[in-house]
């Protein structure tokens, strides 16, 4: 089961985007991007981004922190933003596990009482 973030619905494991604004060239193939509510610099490879750019980075949710409204997301490397900084690209869906229903029985224990019956039903008793 994935676990749904306050506002958005956005759960760990779903695709989202986040807007940002490209700030200059570093060199024909990196560009230095603002990510709002982000304090570090970051860049990535892109040969056709020109100054003032808005952009959108995609990304998978990592971890969400439902107290202080943030979510972190896998950009490569992980950035932590707040949580109305992203947008729902992808949701997923994951099927919720069915677990085993066990008995206080164990599988050996099991055994011998079928076993028991059986005796019991070919002895007549």
């Amino acid at each position: 089961m994935t676990r749904r973030g306050p506002a958005r619905g956005v759960g760990v494991g779903d695709e989202v985007a986040i807007h940002a604004t490209v700030l200059r060239r570093i060199d024909e193939e990196r560009v230095s991007v603002s990510i709002p509510t982000y304090e570090h610099p970051h860049s990535l490879a892109d040969r056709t981004a020109r100054n003032g750019q808005n952009i959108e980075l995609i990304g998978e949710v990592t971890r969400i922190d439902e107290q202080a409204g943030k979510v972190t997301v896998n950009l490569r490397p992980v950035v932590t933003v707040d949580l109305d900084q992203v947008k729902l690209v992808t949701d997923t869906n994951r099927p919720v596990p069915r677990w085993r229903v066990t008995t206080n029985r164990t599988e050996a224990g099991a055994a011998v009482i079928r076993d028991r019956r059986c005796r019991r039903a070919r002895d007549g008793g």
